[in-house]
């Protein structure tokens, strides 16, 4: 268990051992009122030796046994362990447990290399891109996980699969055109996204899943992992290593569809990139290479069903490792005892402690 607010504790727990320090210095000139009262009046004759009533009456007796002793002081006691309660309360606590969820995880996969920047498509294809990419966002079922890798010369995961939409459409917001493509390193780079989201499930919690796998591990069927799955927006131009189909052979290898969606038009677009006037064009037949290969889909950006990106996407049982705050199970537990303590102090004495 950790704190919150860990130097809130030593405070309130100062706070309440001066409360009990206060509290016995009440109880004791009480006690001091009652015995100076006591020798004046009628109450004299009770407390005198020779009274019929006295000390050592049988009544008295009887009601200084060690078991009343003990029910007398409970209350005080109970006020104590309450006040205790509401202490670490205070300090927050929260404590980290393994929590089972049925989850999905999708890994939205941009290129963002300078030919993103073209305006084939309005306003441009890294714009169209962005657009596809929330009404897939929008469209989130319960229970599925979203994350966000961009890729250009080299592949970045630059938001982990969450359940936040708003971080999600924030994240694909901020993107923007950069250098070279190399949609193999983009491939990679989601599948292991993928695979630092699903390690969260611990090697004894059970779960729907394969068994973890050899050092060499052996291909499955194409698509067979169906709990996760990349969509990976590109125009298919491709310029750097590795070769964009050994790459999505890994991903069938491992069962992980490839949903491809073509963003710029086969007509293309004459760019200037740093000086350099470069032809660059919707490359389809990559993209529906790689989807094939991978048992996955080819849509272009335009008019692109966001629902069916969903349809194939199964879910498996995890457990997620969640920080989960103690502070209203303690103060409620911390209230049971104060009530407990004022309902045994009302019946013995008829007063609160």
């Amino acid at each position: 268990m950790t704190l919150l607010l860990p130097l809130a504790l030593p405070i309130a727990l100062a706070a309440v051992a001066l409360g009990v320090w206060y509290g016995r210095r009440i109880e004791a000139r009480r006690r001091d009122r009652a015995r100076t009262l006591a020798g004046y009046g009628p109450m004299a004759a009770a407390l005198r030796p020779n009274g019929r009533s006295g000390a050592g009456g049988p009544n008295a007796r009887r009601g200084a046994g060690p078991g009343s002793r003990a029910l007398g002081a409970l209350p005080g006691l109970l006020v104590v362990l309450a006040f205790l309660c509401f202490a670490v309360a205070v300090a927050r606590p929260q404590a980290t447990l393994s929590l089972p969820r049925i989850e999905g995880t999708l890994l939205l996969t941009f290129d963002v290399s300078g030919s993103m920047a073209a305006d084939d498509v309005t306003p441009s294809r890294m714009e169209a891109a962005k657009a596809a990419a929330k009404a897939i966002v929008d469209r989130q079922p319960p229970g599925v996980v979203i994350g966000v890798v961009a890729f250009s010369d080299a592949g970045l995961t630059v938001e982990a699969p969450t359940s936040d939409t708003t971080a999600v459409l924030q994240t694909i917001e901020r993107l923007g055109p950069t250098h070279g493509t190399s949609l193999g390193q983009g491939i990679l780079a989601a599948l292991t996204a993928i695979d630092e989201a699903e390690s969260d499930t611990p090697a004894t919690y059970y779960s729907n899943r394969s068994e973890a796998p050899t050092a060499t591990p052996g291909p499955v069927a194409p698509g067979s992992h169906g709990a996760a799955a990349i969509v990976l927006f590109s125009d298919g131009e491709n310029n750097e290593q590795p070769d964009p189909l050994e790459a999505a052979t890994v991903a069938a290898n491992r069962g992980i569809r490839v949903l491809t969606i073509g963003v710029g038009t086969t007509t293309g677009k004459v760019l200037d990139l740093d000086g350099f006037r470069v032809q660059t064009a919707l490359d389809e037949g990559l993209l529906e290479q790689v989807a094939t290969l991978t048992a996955g889909t080819y849509q272009p950006a335009t008019g692109l069903d966001a629902g069916s990106v969903y349809a194939e996407l199964s879910k498996h049982l995890v457990a997620r490792d969640e920080d989960l705050e103690l502070t209203a199970v303690i103060a409620g537990v911390g209230l049971l005892v104060l009530i407990a303590a004022a309902g045994i102090s009302l019946v013995r004495t008829g007063r609160l402690p």
